[in-house]
């Protein structure tokens, strides 16, 4: 590398001397090659400042006319160029960079924000359904109970109604019982006092009066069956 810049210091060197001999039309572009050559070696303006500081004073351009030093001037302006070219290329890329990367952070921070509000959507939409599950499981059960409970009433209806068809079939048998043993008696009454017509006036009387009170026995008999019947 010190070799390089030796180098390129002896042709600067050269190429300064050569431009002043030229007069005040001589070209700059070996002065724009020469920054060129510097912008690839990586050298700093301030390198390229002291080589051209090395030239003059090699030259001894101090002690000429200021017309020669004003060409120096321009030509180190000259070479100066691409590298100026280079730093502000380098800034803007730089400056680009920097935008580049707050632009990232500014997505990454965004999508870090969508993220946790994802996840939360996501344990939202589990909680949900673990919510409809419990809910249909719970659902399920009552459905299954009430169809259990409905069992449960249609069987104790039929056993009611069983029970009632029994119970009237009691009922109308006791009332049968009861109503033939009393026509049976009104009938045995009736036969007694048939013969009691015959011989006794007064016991028929009494005859007549015992055979009333089984006949109203029997209607109120019939009566309270009739009311049971109803109330069942």
């Amino acid at each position: 590398m010190k070799r390089k810049l030796n180098g390129l210091s002896q042709r600067y060197v050269t190429a300064l001397q050569k431009h002043l001999k030229q007069g005040p039309c001589a070209s700059l572009q070996p002065a724009a090659g020469l920054g060129r050559r510097a912008v690839a070696l990586g050298l700093e303006t301030l390198e390229l400042a002291r080589m051209h500081e090395g030239a003059i004073t090699l030259l001894k351009l101090s002690s000429r006319k200021d017309g020669e030093i004003k060409r120096a001037e321009k030509f180190f302006a000259e070479a100066l160029i691409p590298m100026m070219e280079t730093h502000r290329a380098a800034r803007q890329s730089k400056m680009d960079l920097h935008r580049l990367n707050e632009l990232l952070h500014r997505r990454t921070r965004e999508l870090a924000a969508a993220n946790r509000q994802l996840q939360r959507g996501v344990i939202r939409r589990k909680s949900v359904e673990a919510a409809l599950k419990k809910s249909g499981e719970h659902y399920t059960r009552l459905l299954k109970d009430s169809l259990q409970l409905q069992e449960g009433l249609r069987q104790l209806t039929h056993q009611l109604l069983a029970s009632q068809e029994e119970a009237r079939k009691e009922i109308s048998l006791e009332l049968q019982n009861e109503i033939a043993q009393t026509l049976l008696g009104i009938n045995v009454q009736l036969l007694s006092l048939k013969q009691e017509a015959r011989i006794n006036t007064m016991g028929l009387k009494n005859e007549i009066a015992s055979a009333q009170r089984l006949a109203i026995k029997s209607a109120q008999s019939v009566r309270r069956v009739a009311r049971e019947f109803r109330n069942a």
